[in-house]
């Protein structure tokens, strides 16, 4: 089972949005747990000091070290990875997000205030784990992303296993557009590719797409995608069908 532990100055923002939908149908079945450390609870003196100022002046306060790794230290030492949730991290990926589903799960802390002494995350041996280029008030959220993204790729979870393998990211590629009821929805209709009932037709339809949004899109991407020799650089008839 994957077990999520996440330590937290605020153990009440859990679950969160990991309470509803599938990923909480799929805790309540026992295909995953979720665990919350109160970091407060390891604070210093009366008052439960988790912080201090930087070393060397500064503004703001950094998580000390002691403190978090009394709350590392809590938790039994069992072979999951220690996430550390920073805007300098290692971005999440997909490809990370399903090495961590396939694993016993993640120990996840979440960052607060200017960050956490650079101690603790060398002597506990903590991997930094960026959401995006963008900076938040704190960890929890980007906890709870992380920790839905493995959630959802674990057996059982989703409906339709199937679906997943055509997602954004699963094949270097952005998801193709989707289309649904109504066929004629004001003025715009759906492809007609997508109505011919010709698999082969829609299939190639449907990764022309993809390259073009990914092409478009996110260049990044694209640039590491081995473009096969199909890839129409602009648009053909078959393609706005």
């Amino acid at each position: 089972m994957f077990k999520a532990s996440v330590i937290t100055l605020f153990p009440e923002a859990f679950p969160g949005p990991l309470g509803v939908s599938i990923i909480e149908r799929a805790r309540t079945e026992g295909l995953w747990s979720l665990e919350t450390v109160d970091l407060r609870a390891f604070g210093i003196g009366k008052h439960r000091k988790v912080d201090d100022p930087p070393a060397g002046g500064g503004a703001g306060l950094v998580m000390r070290a002691d403190v978090a790794a009394d709350a590392i230290d809590s938790l039994p030492d069992d072979g999951r990875p220690r996430l550390y949730m920073s805007p300098r991290g290692k971005p999440l990926t997909q490809a990370r997000a399903r090495s961590l589903a396939e694993g016993p799960g993640a120990v996840m802390l979440c960052g607060r205030f200017e960050g956490l002494d650079e101690r603790v995350i060398e002597a506990r041996n903590l991997e930094e784990v960026s959401i995006g280029d963008f900076v938040l008030a704190g960890g929890e959220i980007a906890a709870q992303a992380l920790i839905e993204s493995c959630v959802r790729l674990l057996p059982g979870v989703a409906g339709n296993q199937a679906s997943l393998e055509d997602e954004s990211f699963e094949s270097g590629l952005l998801e193709y557009p989707q289309y649904t009821l109504p066929r004629e929805w004001e003025g715009q209709g759906t492809p007609d590719v997508l109505l011919s009932g010709d698999h082969k037709r829609i299939a190639q339809w449907r990764r022309s797409r993809s390259e073009l949004l990914t092409k478009q899109r996110r260049p990044d991407l694209w640039a590491a995608y081995p473009q096969g020799p199909e890839f129409r650089a602009s648009e053909t008839d078959d393609e706005r069908d």
